[in-house]
C-alpha cells in the first residue's frame, strides 16, 4: 500500500477548515500535515484536540508550515484575503494546490494560472459533486435551449461575503459557454430600479443572505409557457470538506497543471 498523502490545511480555522481537517482524519490515505491559521490566531499554538475532541491528530494550530514538511497537498479555504499568502506558500513549498476560496479578485484568479506552469492546481467555487454534475446539466439545457432566458438564485448563510457567489458564478460562466457567449457581457449580476429589465441573451443572478443555509443553488430557463429549474442544495458543509479532500488525493503527484473537479470525477 502506498503511504498516505501530507495534506495541509491552511485557513484551518474557520468553518470549512474545521470541517476539512476532519475530512482529512477520516481517511487512511491522507495524513495532516499541518493546521495553518493566521499570524496572531486564538487558535495559534492550540492542540487540535482542544477543538476537535480527543480523536483528533496530535498536532498543533501553526501559523507557519514546519520546514521539514515537502511534498503532498495545501488545501485552501481561507477566502478572498488569505488566498495569495496560501498560494504564495504552495508555490515556495512546491506543493500541490487545492483551492475553494472564493470571490477572489480577476488578477487572483490569473494567478491560478500562473501557478499552473509550477504546481498542479485545482480551484473549484464548490466542491460538491452533485454541483459538479449540475454545472454539466446546465451546459447541456443552456446549448439545447439558447434562446431561453437564464436566471441563477443562490442562498446562503447570512454571515457569507461574496455575492453572487462562487459556484452562481461558475455556473453562470458555464451557461455562457455553452451558448458562446461573453459572460462578461451578459452577466447582471444585479437587478435595481429602472434597470431591472432584462436583455436578449442576459444571464441575471439573485443573492439572499439568511440563516444558517449552507448553499442553496437554482438555474432556471424560461420561456413563454415552460420553465425548467435545476436545482441543488446543500445542507451539511462536510460534503465540501470531503470533496477538497478527494481532490487534493487525487491532484497529489500529477504534472503541474490547471486542472478541475471534472477532471477528478469523470477522467
Amino acid at each position: 500500500m502506498n503511504p498516505p498523502i501530507a495534506v495541509a490545511v491552511y485557513g484551518a480555522a474557520g468553518r470549512m477548515g474545521q470541517a476539512l481537517l476532519r475530512a482529512v482524519h477520516e481517511r487512511s490515505d491522507v495524513q495532516l500535515a499541518a493546521a495553518l491559521v493566521r499570524e496572531g490566531s486564538a487558535f495559534a499554538g492550540k492542540a487540535l484536540a482542544q477543538t476537535l475532541g480527543d480523536a483528533a491528530p496530535d498536532l498543533r494550530y501553526a501559523a507557519a508550515l514546519d520546514a521539514a514538511i515537502e511534498g503532498g497537498v495545501l488545501i485552501d479555504f481561507s477566502g478572498a484575503r488569505g488566498f495569495d499568502a496560501a498560494l504564495a506558500l504552495a508555490l515556495a513549498r512546491r506543493l500541490a494546490f487545492v483551492s475553494g476560496s472564493t470571490g477572489l479578485a480577476p488578477s487572483q484568479l490569473a494567478a491560478l494560472d500562473a501557478a499552473a506552469a509550477m504546481i498542479p492546481v485545482l480551484w473549484s467555487a464548490n466542491f460538491s459533486l452533485g454541483v459538479a454534475l449540475l454545472t454539466r446539466l446546465v451546459r447541456d439545457a443552456a446549448r439545447a435551449l439558447p434562446a431561453w432566458d437564464c436566471e441563477i438564485i443562490e442562498a446562503h448563510h447570512s454571515r457569507k461575503l461574496d455575492a453572487p457567489s462562487g459556484t452562481a458564478l461558475a455556473l453562470g460562466r458555464a451557461a455562457a459557454a455553452a451558448r458562446g457567449q461573453d459572460f462578461d457581457a451578459v452577466a447582471a449580476l444585479a437587478r435595481t430600479g429602472e434597470q431591472a429589465a432584462r436583455s436578449e441573451g442576459q444571464i441575471g443572478f439573485a443573492a439572499v443572505r439568511a440563516g444558517d443555509i449552507v448553499g442553496e443553488h437554482t438555474v432556471l430557463l424560461a420561456t413563454a409557457g415552460e420553465r425548467i429549474e435545476l436545482t441543488h442544495r446543500a445542507t451539511d458543509r462536510a460534503i465540501f470538506a470531503r470533496g477538497a479532500v478527494a481532490a487534493a488525493r487525487w491532484l497529489a503527484g500529477r504534472p503541474t497543471g490547471r486542472y478541475t473537479l471534472d477532471n477528478v470525477l469523470f477522467s
